[in-house]
Formats: structure tokens, C-alpha cells, sequence
């Protein structure tokens, strides 16, 4: 019995020490993705030192940071990216947990405006909905063996959400230019985009279901 387990402990540590395994989830991509995660705490912290009693300048400051931060959370995701194409780096964490990642920084951020008066909470709802939707409706589809990979609308969703919260923000003018103006424009083409790419992929997903089981 002893020696039974002794093997099996032998045989769990090696499972557990086993390098592919390992490489799946210690590597950098993982790193930069997690480090977006631990940056969302921080951007909400300067988001919410804002306050229409500290005065504009202040409040400029506050949230030329937040946004920094943000900028540094996408530049780290493109990072990420390329560095994963380019070694051919795939692992389940990093396929289902970077856009996750993604989403719950330009949720929270989203979120925290709301108060700020900078974006209306209907729209911030809109957004909510179809990024839970399409993500318990990838997960219906993976558990039929369907992939939804990210379509091109997809991509432009989330370019224009994130240059336009960039803008929200920064919020106040800067060297005569309207900012907030500027970044509200390109939230509401964002909402466009965000609904038409979430029909698309309702409609891929019925497509698929329907070639898989044609009867």
C-alpha cells in the first residue's frame, strides 16, 4: 500500500511538473494577460478620484492617468498577441481568458463613467448584453465542438471602444480640441458595430448548428 502510493504521489508530481503542461500557462502572453487584469483595480482607482468638486484641472490629471493606464493595458494586449502568433503559443487559459480580460477592463471602465455623467448607463447595458451573450454563446458552442472565432466587425468593436473610452476618459479639452466630443462619437459607432457583430455571430452560430445537424 505504501509503495501503491508512493508511486502515485511520484506520478501526480510529474504530472504536475510536466513541462509542456507548464508552458501552456506559465509563458508571457498569460503574464501580460493577467497583468491587464491587475491593472483594472488601478484604472478604477484614478476614475473614481475624479470628482466635479476638485476642479478640472485635477480632474484632467486623474483621468490623463486612468487612461494611460488603459493605453498601457491594450498596448500590453498586442504584445501579447504577437507574441503568441509569432512562437505559436496556444493554450486553453490564454484562448478563453485574454479576451475576458479585455472585456472586463472596457466593462468596469464603462461602468465607472456612468456616475461621471460621461456615458449613459442604457448604452453601458447594451454593451454588458452582448458581450455576456456572445460569450454563453460560445460557450454552448464549444460544448458542441462549433468554433466562433473572433470575426473582422469583432475587431472593429473593440478598436473604436478603446480609443473611444481614451477619450472619455481624458474627458476635457486639450490644446482646443473637443476630446470627450471626439471619444462619445466613437463609442456610439462602437454600439453599432457591437450590435451588428453580435447578430453576425447569433447568425454563425445557427449556421453551424444547422450543418452539424442537418435533420
Amino acid at each position: 500500500m505504501f509503495w501503491t502510493n508512493a508511486i502515485s504521489s511520484r506520478n501526480i508530481a510529474g504530472e504536475m511538473l510536466d513541462p509542456k503542461k507548464k508552458s501552456e500557462y506559465l509563458n508571457l502572453p498569460n503574464y501580460l494577460t493577467f497583468g491587464r487584469v491587475l491593472l483594472i483595480p488601478l484604472v478604477l482607482l484614478f476614475i473614481g478620484l475624479i470628482n466635479p468638486g476638485k476642479g478640472d484641472a485635477v480632474n484632467l490629471k486623474y483621468g490623463i492617468i486612468a487612461a494611460l493606464i488603459f493605453i498601457l493595458a491594450g498596448v500590453s494586449d498586442v504584445v501579447d498577441g504577437y507574441y503568441a502568433r509569432k512562437y505559436k503559443i496556444n493554450s486553453v487559459f490564454g484562448k478563453y481568458f485574454d479576451p475576458l480580460a479585455d472585456k472586463l477592463m472596457v466593462l468596469a471602465v464603462m461602468i465607472m463613467v456612468i456616475p461621471l455623467g460621461r456615458l449613459p448607463a442604457w448604452m453601458v447595458i447594451v454593451f454588458l448584453t452582448r458581450e455576456i451573450s456572445i460569450t454563453a454563446l460560445r460557450g454552448i458552442a464549444g460544448s458542441e465542438n462549433i468554433e466562433l472565432p473572433a470575426d473582422y466587425w469583432g475587431k472593429k468593436k473593440t478598436a473604436t471602444q478603446t480609443i473611444g473610452l481614451i477619450g472619455i476618459l481624458v474627458y476635457y479639452p486639450l490644446l482646443g480640441f473637443n476630446v470627450y466630443q471626439t471619444g462619445y462619437l466613437l463609442i456610439w459607432l462602437s454600439l453599432i458595430i457591437t450590435i451588428g457583430s453580435g447578430v453576425n455571430y447569433v447568425l454563425q452560430f445557427i449556421r453551424a448548428i444547422l450543418k452539424q445537424y442537418p435533420k
